[in-house]
């Protein structure tokens, strides 16, 4: 059976080629996923859709870049860096052509050598600013 860290290492693999066939072979039949605004979407389709989102907006360059991968038992979080040019549409916000990089955390409960439940967290604000739709708030 294959160990949290292996199954995370893959899954950003397969979403770094947009192989979402493989991607999909890697979640879980009762997967969850819930993100910053806290709300919890269910099953693979779910998973894949979410995925397909930011690739849609960030087609030709979006890469997740691993920074560390903390792995125990049934459970891995992973660190990465979230990059991409801004090129089609995100949640209804119009392509700016504008790159980004924002770091993300996600959580990771492994079962039967696939992704059960999946937890991230990113700054949405900050993925904001950096596309222009919302002002860089002021510092001290």
């Amino acid at each position: 059976m294959a160990n949290a860290e292996s199954v995370a290492r893959e899954m950003v693999d397969a979403v770094n080629r947009n192989d979402m066939t493989r991607y999909r072979e890697l979640l879980h039949p009762e997967y969850s996923y819930t993100g910053g605004d806290g709300q919890t979407e269910r099953g693979p389709d779910a998973g894949v859709a979410i995925t397909q989102m930011y690739r849609t907006a960030f087609p030709d360059d979006m890469k997740l870049d691993v920074q560390k991968i903390h792995a125990a038992g049934d459970t891995a979080i992973v660190e990465f860096i979230g990059k991409g040019t801004h090129r089609g549409d995100l949640a209804g916000i119009a392509p700016t052509g504008r790159k980004v990089e924002i770091p993300v955390i996600t959580v990771l409960e492994i079962k039967d050598g696939k992704v059960h439940t999946e937890r991230e967290y990113m700054d949405s604000g900050y993925l904001m600013q950096q596309l222009g739709v919302v002002p860089a708030t002021a510092t001290a």
